[in-house]
């Protein structure tokens, strides 16, 4: 197999999971922006993230927000399973939701209120429940727990009740089922975040066991954080359970990933594929919240983004690269890195894609299916919103 089949076959068993809350109506905290035709209830979510997938052939699941995605009935979640199946997708990661009721004011499973820390518990163990009725196999964690003044609460204590309740999650956790813990370095607590760092989710995830794993989230860090180096550390310690793709400029944007530092996604790749990451042990999913953009074309454009990072990262010369380093030719190294992100990757990709049956342009041939219009005058009224609602 030449080295460009090698790329070739690699970027065909691709997967890029989208979420749910990206096809509906979303915002900042200033304003939600409504959009004709955007999904009035999980299912039309599932619609439209057929329609991704169809397009770009790489995104095959679609992951739950709850409750923003909750269905009614005994086998509602089945249903629901069975009705993405039918479309060509799956369902993927169950989201947790301990952030927007009332009693979560001052925290949720790191609050001083046992009361509140059984509410959010409770959830916690209802989203396995719904793992288990549809299939999927990991739990992703978020947490807006923490603190606004020094002496609010106690710090260490926070850190216990965070633990005893990511121990009873971990103990209901089936035997092919994760837990992915994600972190998050401010907002929407600004004094101490409860889990605001690799550091502590790592922490955590190492003494609860191998089912236990760190999401990184590309928004989640302070300005200049050199993100690849936390992907290689946690891929070498085997504790890197997934990404959280999106782009930021100056907080948690949640923007088209690959839309204000590409280089930087590409560096990200290269860590990944480096450590051998790029597997379906590492879960590849978007976290983007589409204010002013349209939402499918916005979600299409981030996986082809990724794609694109993808490809610049096996089209490193590892062999080159590593003759350098340890030459300690410091330019020909960074030449060599610098090679591969400045191929134009696109001729590439549409080969990739007419191989696999597809159109060799996936914005192209979603705008010309008319599924935009469709949805716009068959959605009418009680859209539903998700962030920033």
């Amino acid at each position: 197999m030449t080295e460009l089949a090698a790329v070739k076959a690699a970027l065909k068993t691709q997967a890029v999971e989208t979420p749910s809350w990206a096809y509906g109506n979303s915002g900042t905290r200033f304003k939600v922006f409504a959009q004709a035709g955007v999904p009035r209830n999980p299912f039309e979510k599932l619609d439209d993230a057929a329609q991704v997938h169809a397009y770009t052939g790489v995104a095959p699941t679609v992951a739950l927000h709850i409750p923003w995605d909750k269905v009614d009935g005994s086998n509602g979640y089945a249903e629901l399973a069975k009705y993405a199946q039918d479309r060509g997708v799956k369902l993927g990661t169950i989201n947790s939701n301990t952030f927007q009721d009332d009693d979560y004011k001052l925290g949720s499973v790191c609050h001083a209120d046992p009361a509140v820390r059984r509410k959010a518990l409770d959830h916690l163990l209802e989203c396995v429940d719904i793992m288990d009725a549809t299939g999927s196999k990991d739990l992703k964690l978020w947490f807006a727990d923490g603190t606004n003044y020094p002496g609010q609460d106690d710090i260490r204590e926070r850190q216990d009740r965070l633990a005893e309740a990511l121990a009873a999650v971990y103990e209901r956790l089936g035997d092919d089922q994760r837990m992915l813990l994600e972190y998050k370095f401010f907002e929407p607590a600004f004094y101490t975040t409860d889990v605001p760092d690799w550091g502590t989710a790592y922490a955590h995830c190492l003494k609860l066991g191998s089912k236990a794993q760190v999401v990184v989230d590309t928004g989640h860090h302070a300005p200049g954080t050199n993100i690849e180096f936390i992907v290689a550390t946690l891929l070498r310690e085997g504790k890197l359970g997934g990404f959280d793709f999106n782009s930021r400029f100056y907080a948690d944007d949640d923007l088209m990933v690959g839309a204000a530092d590409p280089f930087q996604l590409f560096r990200i790749m290269y860590e990944v594929i480096r450590g051998g990451g790029f597997t379906p042990d590492v879960a590849f999913m978007l976290d983007q919240c589409h204010n002013i953009e349209a939402k499918i074309p916005a979600i299409i454009r981030s996986v082809m983004n990724v794609q694109e990072a993808t490809a610049k990262a096996l089209l490193v010369d590892r062999e080159a690269l590593g003759a350098a380093q340890r030459g300690g030719d410091v330019l020909e190294a960074n030449a060599v890195l610098m090679d591969a992100y400045n191929t134009d990757v696109r001729p590439l990709l549409r080969e990739v894609r007419e191989e696999m049956g597809l159109d060799a342009d996936p914005m192209g041939a979603y705008r010309r299916s008319g599924w935009a219009s469709k949805i716009a005058e068959e959605r009418v009224g009680g859209e539903q919103a998700g962030w920033g609602a």
